[in-house]
């Protein structure tokens, strides 16, 4: 049933909908009937007072010596049609009622039922209230308002309907003569509820239906972009890296396909990096394997004479090293990238470093006659880093400048210290690398045409595990170079602490 975005969405959102009006109506029928109750206990509650302003002025008349007597019944009908026209206006029968509960007069019986009149008829043939509960104590003796709804004890169970009566004590020269009783029919608060709640029901579907054509227009425009992601994906998981994502909104569905194309960007560059990985590293495996199987099958054939079997095995025993470099650099390759290699920081001398490095590559500088330059800003100088890791990158970096330095050709060390840094320079008047090149000798296996044809014993992995190393570290390392002119490496490492400190007094 839930098996799409659209029906999640709608039914939680309708669910909402729904729980927030059920509370509202709830509420709604439990005020608006307290609300209508109200006005009507106002509305009798001034009959009530205008019934006992009445009775008072025809009693204090009734009990004047001055009065004549032909006049009490006068007096008698003008307070009847004056009691019948307050019930009227009132729309309530009026009762006034003695302290022991008997009826001494109604107001417009016209407002009761028949099965009232009928249980307020007592034995004698006078009417009164049939339960002592209807004139209690609070009213007869403590003069207390008593508001009751509903049957009023039994007294209205058989119209079925809800009632509400007020009983207001009178008093005459202080003292409690009896009650006012005001009771009215309010079927009319049911009829406001049920009318208020025909309206509301209706206005709760109009509300549901435009809801769930509001959710799938927005449904819609949701899952369509997600539709789009998906099959792309789908695409992706099956080869096709070129897929792109044309979704233009600037809200989180439009930050999620910017960034699913950037993942995009991100795997076809990985495959492109894959795929020539795989080819270099065939390529760098097929050519001293084929040298080492031509060269053996020469031996072993006969081919190649015995006086010449030395100088072709020592060919094989250089090949053979090569695939050793190569194969060593490749594992720490990606032990270093997989995080396996582990750093230990230590505080170290780089100006003895750099001298022990170009001692290990003497041989070299010796046999091309190059001149080699150190200028060291202070010494020492100590800087806080791995100091085996930062020995091969040295050593890398100056194997790269004896290998394209030209016989009597020179090369310049350098150490500066810059705030809280020291730069390392590495100068040679080389060669140099082609300006479009340049970006690219960080890549594994890479190599300029210039370098392939001048040197056949590198890996082209040697640059690659130098950036490693530097960005292992936290720091940067950059090139310039221009061809025939040379090329120049430096690279940053962070001061020791005392350094740091001395360096900024």
């Amino acid at each position: 049933m839930f098996k799409n975005l659209y029906s999640k969405i709608a039914v939680f959102f309708i669910g909402i909908l729904l729980v927030i009006t059920t509370i509202t109506g709830g509420m709604l029928y439990f005020f608006l009937g307290d609300f209508v109750t109200g006005e009507k206990e106002v509305a009798l509650d001034n009959a009530g007072d205008n019934v006992i302003w009445l009775l008072k002025n025809y009693i204090d008349m009734i009990e004047n010596p001055m009065t004549p007597p032909f006049l009490q019944n006068i007096l008698l009908n003008n307070f009847y049609e004056n009691l019948n026209l307050v019930s009227k206006d009132a729309e309530a029968s009026i009762w006034i009622v003695s302290k022991d509960g008997e009826i001494v007069a109604i107001g417009n019986e016209t407002y009761l039922d028949r099965s009232v009149i009928r249980k307020l008829e007592s034995e004698s043939g006078r009417l009164r209230l049939p339960d002592e509960r209807q004139y209690s104590k609070k009213v007869m003796q403590e003069g207390q308002v008593v508001k009751e709804v509903g049957d009023f004890y039994g007294l209205y169970k058989d119209t079925k309907v809800s009632w509400l009566t007020i009983q207001k004590p009178y008093k005459y020269k202080g003292e409690i003569q009896g009650a006012i009783y005001l009771t009215k029919r309010i079927p009319e608060i049911n009829k406001a509820r049920l009318t208020v709640f025909k309206f509301y029901i209706i206005a709760i579907s109009i509300a549901v239906v435009i809801s769930a054509l509001l959710v799938y227009i927005f449904s819609l425009r949701l899952t369509k972009p997600l539709k789009q992601i998906n099959n792309a994906a789908k695409q992706i998981a099956n080869g096709e890296f070129n897929k792109r994502l044309e979704i233009a909104s600037e809200d989180e569905i439009g930050q999620l396909a910017k960034s699913f194309n950037n993942m995009a960007v991100a795997l076809e560059n990985l495959e492109n990096m894959r795929r020539a990985f795989i080819a270099n590293v065939s390529h760098e495996l097929r050519t001293p394997m084929t040298s080492i199987h031509g060269f053996i099958e020469g031996i072993l054939d006969g081919t190649i004479p015995p006086e010449k079997q030395r100088e072709y095995l020592s060919i094989v025993s250089e090949e053979t090293k090569r695939l050793s470099r190569l194969t060593n650099d490749l594992l720490d390759l990606a032990r270093m990238e997989s995080g396996e290699i582990k750093l230990t920081f230590v505080t170290f001398n780089i100006n003895e470093l750099i001298r022990r490095c170009i001692i290990k590559l003497e041989n070299q500088i010796i046999s091309k006659d190059i001149h080699i330059e150190a200028n060291f800003y202070e010494e020492p100088t100590y800087v806080y880093a791995d100091k085996d890791s930062i020995e091969r990158v040295i050593l890398n970096l100056l194997h790269n400048a004896v290998k394209f330095v030209q016989d009597g050709g020179q090369i310049k060390i350098e150490t500066v210290k810059s705030k809280s840094k020291a730069v390392i320079y590495i100068k040679d008047n080389g060669i140099g690398i082609d300006s479009e090149e340049i970006n690219m000798i960080w890549d594994r296996f890479y190599k300029s045409d210039k370098s392939r044809s001048k040197d056949k014993t590198g890996t082209g992995l040697g640059l690659a595990i130098v950036k490693n190393i530097i960005n292992e570290h936290g720091q940067e390392i950059n090139v310039e170079s221009e061809i025939g002119k040379g090329t120049v490496f430096y690279f940053t490492l962070n001061l020791s602490k005392e350094e740091f400190e001395k360096v900024n007094k």
